[in-house]
Formats: structure tokens, C-alpha cells, sequence
């Protein structure tokens, strides 16, 4: 069954729909890593949020929301003794081009642990980012019982980043990863390739089907000429028969007999001919053959008809004319009386 499978899969890869298949498989698995598929809590739940809440933690949800808004910030709220460096490191692939701010509660005050996804080029941004993840988060123990109130702070430190342009200025855009648009963009040419391929597909079956049809009634029209040649033989051969009728058996000859031995055997040909064969062709010229041995036939039927004819009068004519100088010899015979 291994080997079976090995060689069906060599096959396969081997064809050009196997090697589309591969492509799309790659780009597949490619769009369900990069789209978080072994993404823990945090980052399926910064991937499209600013904001990350634990279980337990007392929040207004919706007032944090507003407070951070679209800025290029995300802040996690963990739970106190939760691992801070931790949760940031799971927003790697999640919270791309953002300013990463994990806190949590720790006593009296805010524990905080920044981390900075902003793209780095140079030494210049690495400098940058580590000023920022510093600055994130000063200020924020004031408002230990206030988280709402905390995210404003964090969100003012983050605003005088932006004006010291420490941290670049934008909105925060979450789109589609390039394996989905990838994906999307083959589907689309999928469609309207299998469109373009079933619409010459049906242009070429129509093609097809129309010279069949063609040459259907062209073999058609080729059967019918066939079977009104024989036809026209036929009669023919009829009228020779009643021409031959009139002649003695000594003078017919045998190429009538050969005529209707060959005239026989062609329809026996002419019922097992396939119109699509050229076998038509081969009894057509079979029927115009024996229509003219037909005609040579009849001339010289006509002819020694009208021979015989002439030779019959002929004899009539000398008998009746002897027969009438006897006569006349016997009344000019002497001693004959008249009167």
C-alpha cells in the first residue's frame, strides 16, 4: 500500500494540476501559521484588539478600548505572579509594528514589562525602541486601583514618544496576512481560469460537434446518391432482363448472367457498408461500373433484337412470293380452262 501510495503521489507531483495542488497546499499552510493557528490566548486575542485582558482581572472593557483606541499600542492587563516577559514574547508575530506594554498588579503598585514590535533597521531604531519601552510605562503606579485611569497615563507616555518621534506616528492597521491574499488572488485566478477553460472547452466541443454533424449528413447525403445509383441499376437490370426475354437462350451470352451475379453480391456488399466507411465510395464506383456494363448490354440487346427481326421479314417476304409464282404458273399452265 506504501509503495502504491509513493508512486500515485510521484505521479501526481509529476503533472502540472499536481504541482498546483503543492502550491496551494504551501500557501495554505503558510496563511494558517502566519493567521495564528498555533497562536496562544494573547496573541489570537492582540491580533485584532489593542487590548488583553486575564481572566479575573476587573476591567471596563470598553472604556480601556476607547481610551488606547487605534494607536500602535498594545497593553496586556495579566493577572497578578503571571509572567510578564512571558505574555510579551507571545505578541511577536500578533502585535507586528506596535509599541507592547505587559502589566500587572503587584502590590501597591504596577509591575511592568515593555516590548517594542516597531520594524528595527538600524542601531538608531534599537536605541529608540529601548527608550520606549522604558518610557511606556512611567507614571502608572499612582493609579493601582484605577486601570482605566492607568491606560490614560500609558497612552499620554505614548503620545510624547510619538512627538519626540521615538515611536513612528500612524494608526494601527490589522490586515489579512500575504498568504490570505496570496490564497484569495489564486482562488480568483482558479475561477476565472476554470471559466476560460470550460468556455474554449465548450467553443472546441461545439466545433467538434458541428463537423461530426458535417460530416453525418455528407455520408448521409453520400447514402442516398448510393442507393438511387442502385436504384437506377436495378431498373436497368430489369429492362435487360425483358430485352434478353425476347432473344433464345443460345444468344443471350453470359455477360447479362455475370451482370446479375455481380449485381447480386453488390447488395449484399451494400448492406453491410457503414456509411461512416469509405466503403461508400467503393460501392459507388462498384454501381457506376456495372451501370455501364448494364448499358454496353442493353445496346447490343437492342441490337440483335432488331437484327432478328429484319431476317423474319425477310423470310416472309420470300415465301409469300414464291408461294405466289406457283400459283401463277399453275393458271398459265395450257389446257387450263377460265372462265
Amino acid at each position: 500500500m506504501t509503495a502504491t501510495l509513493r508512486r500515485g503521489l510521484a505521479a501526481l507531483v509529476g503533472t502540472t494540476f499536481g504541482w498546483a495542488v503543492l502550491v496551494c497546499l504551501v500557501l495554505a499552510g503558510w496563511a494558517l501559521w502566519s493567521g495564528g493557528i498555533l497562536d496562544g490566548p494573547i496573541a489570537r486575542e492582540v491580533r485584532a484588539s489593542s487590548l488583553y485582558v486575564a481572566p479575573g482581572v476587573d476591567l471596563d472593557r470598553p472604556a480601556a478600548e476607547r481610551v488606547v483606541g487605534n494607536r500602535r499600542l498594545v497593553v496586556l492587563l495579566m493577572s497578578p505572579g503571571d509572567d510578564l516577559r512571558a505574555a510579551c514574547d507571545q505578541t511577536r508575530q500578533a502585535a507586528k509594528g506596535t509599541l507592547v506594554l505587559a502589566m500587572s498588579r503587584d502590590g501597591d503598585e504596577w509591575d511592568t514589562y515593555g516590548c517594542s514590535r516597531i520594524r528595527q533597521r538600524d542601531s538608531k531604531d534599537f536605541g529608540r525602541a529601548m527608550v520606549a519601552e522604558t518610557i511606556i510605562g512611567r507614571g502608572v503606579d499612582s493609579f493601582v486601583d484605577q486601570p482605566v485611569e492607568a491606560l490614560k497615563v500609558i497612552v499620554v507616555n505614548y503620545d510624547l514618544l510619538v512627538r519626540a518621534g521615538t515611536v513612528p506616528d500612524g494608526a494601527r492597521t490589522i490586515s489579512p496576512s500575504l498568504p490570505r491574499y496570496l490564497l484569495a488572488g489564486a482562488a480568483v485566478g482558479g475561477v476565472v481560469a476554470g471559466a476560460a477553460s470550460l468556455w474554449f472547452a465548450g467553443r472546441r466541443a461545439g466545433r467538434l460537434a458541428a463537423a461530426r454533424r458535417r460530416r453525418r449528413d455528407d455520408r448521409a447525403d453520400e447514402r442516398s446518391a448510393l442507393s438511387a445509383a442502385t436504384a437506377g441499376l436495378a431498373q436497368q437490370i430489369v429492362d435487360l432482363d425483358q430485352r434478353y426475354g425476347q432473344l433464345s437462350a443460345r444468344s443471350t451470352g453470359r455477360g447479362y448472367a455475370r451482370l446479375v451475379s455481380d449485381y447480386t453480391r453488390l447488395l449484399g456488399e451494400f448492406s453491410d457498408a457503414d456509411a461512416g466507411d469509405v466503403t461508400v465510395e467503393r460501392l459507388r464506383g462498384r454501381v457506376d461500373e456495372l451501370a455501364s456494363r448494364a448499358t454496353m448490354l442493353a445496346r447490343e440487346a437492342a441490337a440483335r433484337t432488331g437484327d432478328g427481326a429484319g431476317s423474319d421479314d425477310r423470310s416472309a417476304r420470300r415465301s409469300t412470293s414464291r408461294r405466289g409464282g406457283r400459283r401463277g404458273r399453275r393458271r398459265d399452265r395450257p389446257g387450263s380452262t377460265t372462265g
